[in-house]
């Protein structure tokens, strides 16, 4: 039997890709970032420790004891925290930060990528176990967009990639074409409702994926927290990049989309 190791991080995303990889007959080790993974993932792993934020010897230690030599990171670990905690990175990963350019997403996670492949442990995509829950171009709920909701779907993509490709956020909330919020550390959903109380209703979010997108990880992700943020911001349209944003619970997604008469369309460069 093939062993993944994964290195959990918050939301469902874990949860999904532990539950895949088991379904494809691989035996889990999981990783669980304290403060951000589920705790029902220490049930479904058939390995699984707690490991703090900046732990990477740690994190060496236990898949080496479990002949780990690929994984994957699946959820995120909200930035924000590194500000906000009193997070004590090891010896190892104060190595890493000593190397990085700057404390850009891309760059730490590119650090710790390349300090795991020196100790023999490659990243994989983190999307191996999860490629169905990628949609492609095209409306994907009952409700279609209008001539007015295209255009602002058009001014709010090329916003949002440019954002993107400076790392400072991959969505944007507009209207008759106007930057209502963009989104930084606070992430999609805050930036989502800070948009709609702005715009007072009928905004369209645009998400997108970096220019350059490394699928190892924190790639573009939605769930029924993003749908209740729709909701709650008297969203008329969500446009996300075709092909490149997860979609947990999609079927979900989409029907309490349709019953709050919110266009959701994947759009690509193109548009």
């Amino acid at each position: 039997m093939k062993t993944i190791g994964i290195i959990a991080g918050n939301g469902k995303f874990p949860v999904l890709a532990v539950k895949e990889a088991r379904n494809q007959g691989y035996r889990v080790v999981a990783a669980l970032l304290e403060g951000e993974a589920e705790p029902v993932l220490e049930k479904m792993a058939d390995v699984s420790r707690w490991v703090k934020v900046g732990e990477l010897a740690k994190l060496v230690k236990l898949f080496r004891s479990e002949t780990v030599h690929e994984a994957l990171m699946a959820g995120k670990v909200e930035k924000v925290r590194l500000f906000q905690e009193n997070v004590r990175p090891d010896f190892e990963m104060v190595k890493v930060l000593m190397k990085v350019r700057d404390f850009k997403d891309d760059s730490l996670l590119a650090g710790i990528a390349d300090f795991l492949h020196g100790a023999g442990i490659d990243l994989l995509d983190s999307t191996l176990f999860m490629k169905d829950a990628f949609p492609g171009a095209g409306v994907l709920g009952k409700k279609k967009p209008s001539k007015e909701i295209l255009e602002d779907i058009k001014f709010g993509f090329k916003l949002a990639k440019a954002l993107a490709g400076l790392d400072v956020g991959q969505t944007v909330v507009v209207k008759k074409k106007a930057i209502l919020a963009v989104e930084a550390i606070e992430g999609t959903d805050r930036a989502i409702r800070r948009g709609g109380e702005l715009g007072g209703g009928k905004v369209t979010v645009v998400k997108t994926a970096k220019p350059s997108q490394d699928m190892r990880f924190d790639v573009p992700a939605v769930g029924l927290g993003t749908l209740q943020s729709l909701i709650l911001a008297k969203a008329q349209a969500f446009a996300f990049e075709a092909g490149k944003t997860l979609f947990i619970d999609q079927e979900e997604f989409v029907k309490g989309a349709d019953q709050k008469g919110i266009v959701l369309v994947g759009v690509n460069e193109t548009v």
